[in-house]
């Protein structure tokens, strides 16, 4: 699949260098081309294809960059090659000074990908080479925490970490045993050179602090504090401890800047942090469960006034994306350390802690969380600025009248009431589902009530049926009327301010006289035509929108491939219109 939205390299260094999991191709290799080393990358081990990298080393400025190879050419190429058995992720990705590289985020195949001619070839590290019937079997790949480093001893570990761990595991019908069967219960001790040895697992699980910089130093958390939305911190802690010891400061750190309003159902009150504990411990738990410890880099984590973001290093496990984390099978990629946190009760064992982040966020009226893949890294925000309240007391009665909302109908109520109204295919891809399986669910959801469909033929579009905007406070209809052309703003104008957040509020009542959701993306894609480029502030001061409205919309258009974003954050960020993009969708 392709992506669209991303225009800068990864946070946490330079782009990887060539070697066993990474190929750097020259900017006139041919999209089929191009294939075949995917392939071999994918029968190997996977990793990353970068294509361009030749001529942004060059000492003069290069007339032609990868951003004119088009990722729908290489997927496509891949898919024949492949008979449609490898799906890659494909980007382009901007570079300081302007110029880009396109790269291709392969998987790990699990199994053998054969040319049509039935030709098997594999990537060696430095070259493709042939793989005969016999070698290409599928091996799975090493797990790097079950590995007994070694030098390590049973000094390694720390006595009081071991307890936490047996308090933690206190169900565990092992938890009676003794420290030294404990461990080995849970698999943390193999015997190795004559004696039992912990693996890096243990260590990172009870390590002492000498092991953990002795062994596993890159298993540093490192936490800053951002009073404004400027990259700058005003406070940095970094941290080196066990996981257990890591998760438990790491709760004290943010909930010492964490805040609630609560929110009256009946007789129950609600409250709704602006960073919920279930949903942060579990993204942290994810990051330190999954990221690549093989790598040198650090978990970072930013908290902002209006998000939490965690930097994860190693990307996405092989074959998923920001686009079917929801639906796709779960991957391990450090499957002892999972095993044993899964069996501490500490991570889900069936893979649905994704699902969990997704649902209570969503029921608390928030957006859901976002996904940020680089060549070596991901990044998973979860916004706070701001909920709606009445959304978070129609789901809590909901509730209680024992009607209970799945995932996928309270990704639908969410978008339509953030966003008025949608096309099946739009809530398909927040369904992350083909457009073909979504029918049944949104039938459903008609005949109860939930939405209803507006407008004939292929302009149909779905909104919240009339008992939800009720209870949303939206009596009135979501698509009024259409309005005259938006006049073309004036550039010297100054901007509107845009409204303080109130988050305990319910939304107001659409004005009939604003623009429509068309009309805004209309004004967003001529001030960008007009001027070069469209920012949050510009189209807050044409629409009369706030800042999370206006960036809805601009991050729709990034979606649909309309806009290009260039720099970082939700105000300082400017978009540009795409190739072929001249006029609104």
């Amino acid at each position: 699949m392709t992506l669209d939205a991303t225009d800068a390299i990864s946070p946490l260094g330079v782009l990887p260098p060539p070697g066993p999991t990474c190929i750097h191709l020259p900017l006139n290799v041919t999209p089929q081309e191009l294939a075949r080393y995917a392939v071999g990358l994918a029968n190997a081990r996977g990793g990353t294809v970068l294509v361009g990298v030749d001529v942004v080393e060059q000492p003069q400025p290069p007339e032609r960059d990868a951003g004119e190879l088009h990722p729908l050419m290489v997927t496509h190429a891949i898919f024949e090659l492949s008979g449609g058995r490898l799906t890659v992720n494909v980007q382009h990705h901007r570079l300081p000074g302007g110029l880009k590289v396109l790269a291709v985020f392969v998987p790990h195949a699990p199994y053998v990908l054969a040319a049509p001619d039935g030709s098997v070839i594999a990537w060696d590290g430095a070259h493709l080479v042939p793989v005969t019937p016999s070698a290409a079997e599928p091996v799975a790949a090493p797990d790097y925490t079950a590995t007994v480093p070694p030098d390590a001893s049973l000094a390694d570990l720390d006595p009081a970490e071991v307890a936490r761990l047996r308090s933690l595991g206190r169900r565990l019908s092992a938890s009676a045993l003794p420290d030294l069967d404990f461990l080995r219960e849970l698999g943390l001790l193999l015997p190795s050179g004559g004696a039992l040895r912990p693996t890096l697992a243990a260590i990172l699980l009870a390590g002492t602090p000498a092991a953990l910089r002795a062994h596993v130093p890159q298993a540093e958390v490192c936490f800053y504090h951002h009073a404004t939305l400027d990259p700058e911190f005003q406070f940095r802690e970094d941290l080196l401890r066990p996981i257990p010891a890591l998760l438990t400061r790491l709760a004290e750190l943010i909930q010492a800047r964490n805040r609630f309003t609560p929110v009256q159902v009946g007789l129950f009150r609600i409250e709704v942090w602006d960073q919920d504990e279930v949903v942060y411990r579990e993204a942290l738990l994810n990051a330190l469960t999954h990221r690549d410890y093989t790598l040198r880099d650090a978990v970072h984590v930013h908290y902002f006034p209006d998000r939490l973001e965690i930097m994860n290093p190693g990307g996405l496990p092989g074959g998923i994306t920001p686009g079917n984390i929801l639906r796709h099978q779960p991957k391990r990629r450090n499957p002892l350390l999972a095993e044993v946190l899964s069996r501490l009760g500490l991570v889900e064992r069936a893979g649905v802690g994704v699902d969990k982040m997704y649902s209570l966020m969503l029921r608390h009226g928030k957006e859901p969380p976002e996904f940020t893949p680089y060549p070596d890294a991901v990044t998973l925000a979860l916004h706070s600025p701001g909920f709606d309240a009445e959304f978070v007391r129609f789901v809590a009665k909901k509730q209680e009248e024992m009607q209970t909302l799945s995932l996928d109908m309270l990704i639908v109520l969410s978008l339509l009431a953030r966003e008025g109204e949608a096309t099946r295919a739009h809530l398909a891809r927040a369904l992350q589902l083909p457009e073909d399986r979504t029918p049944r669910l949104l039938r459903g959801m008609e005949d109860h009530g939930l939405i209803a469909r507006a407008g004939v033929g292929r302009g149909i579009a779905y909104v919240l049926g009339e008992e939800v905007r009720v209870a949303l406070g939206r009596e009135r209809a979501v698509l009024p009327a259409a309005q005259p052309e938006l006049p073309a703003p004036v550039a010297s104008a100054p901007a509107r301010p845009a409204p303080a957040p109130t988050p305990a509020r319910p939304r107001p009542e659409r004005d009939p006289g604003a623009p429509t959701s068309a009309e805004v993306r209309a004004a967003a894609l001529t001030l960008a035509r007009e001027q070069g480029r469209v920012r949050n502030v510009d189209l807050r001061a044409a629409c009369g929108l706030n800042t999370q409205q206006a960036w809805r919309v601009l991050r729709r258009l990034v979606q649909d491939g309309l806009l290009r974003k260039l720099g970082t954050g939700t105000r300082d960020a400017a978009y540009e219109l795409t190739q072929g993009a001249g006029q609104p969708a």
